[in-house]
């Protein structure tokens, strides 16, 4: 009996704290949604740009790593 009245009451302590912190850190939590369909084209572009960028950025870096240490 008294095993059943504890957990009754930690259960009724559960469901207000959960709630309270729910109000407390949810609203802060919270991401507006953003109409991303007119940014995809300018996405689109800048991500082609940066990949080219990334691309001869990595494959200069491959080349003076070979030209300096691998040619000696």
């Amino acid at each position: 009996m008294r095993r059943t009245k504890i957990w009754r009451i930690f259960k009724r302590l559960l469901k207000k704290e959960s709630w309270r912190w729910k109000y407390v850190f949810g609203l802060a939590f919270k991401w507006k949604r953003l109409n991303i369909h007119h940014f995809s084209s300018i996405n689109n572009l800048f991500f082609k740009i940066a990949s080219i960028f990334e691309a001869n950025f990595l494959v200069s870096t491959i080349y003076f790593f070979c030209l300096c240490y691998c040619c000696v």
